[in-house]
This record gives structure tokens, C-alpha cells and sequence, in this order.
């Protein structure tokens, strides 16, 4: 990422719903970005391009995800 990106943002978040297996890993690592649904505990992304403020947390969802739902941007 360059440090103009990151000055902008922390990127555009890409999810892949039907490969995440709901372990909340991207919850508990970037709260304000990540949720889980209500029925079946999946992935849920409250902001598809945050901030650049939150970029280490989310950069740190993206790399816990074990089913490798989520990307970035």
C-alpha cells in the first residue's frame, strides 16, 4: 500500500460471503468495520472503504480470516 493510499484510506474491502465460516476474527480485530448476521454468524462489512485510521485493524481481519472471505484493495 503507498503512503498515498494510506493517507486516503485503508483500502476497499472485498468479501466473499459465501466462503466465510463465521469464526468473528475480523469482529474482535476491526469492530468498526466488521459484523456478524444475526441468522447465520457471517461476515458483515458496516464500511467497504474505511478509514485510514483503522488500516492496521483492518489489514490484521484480512490476514486472520481462516477461510480467507475478505480482501483488500
Amino acid at each position: 500500500m503507498t503512503l498515498g493510499r494510506q493517507a486516503s484510506g485503508a483500502g476497499k474491502i472485498g468479501v466473499e460471503r459465501d466462503r466465510c465460516v463465521g469464526a468473528g476474527q475480523c469482529v474482535l480485530a476491526a469492530p468498526t468495520v466488521f459484523d456478524q448476521d444475526e441468522e447465520e454468524g457471517l461476515v458483515l462489512v458496516l464500511d467497504d472503504e474505511p478509514s485510514a485510521s483503522v488500516a492496521d485493524a483492518v489489514r490484521e481481519a484480512v490476514w486472520a480470516c481462516p477461510s480467507g472471505a475478505l480482501t483488500l484493495r
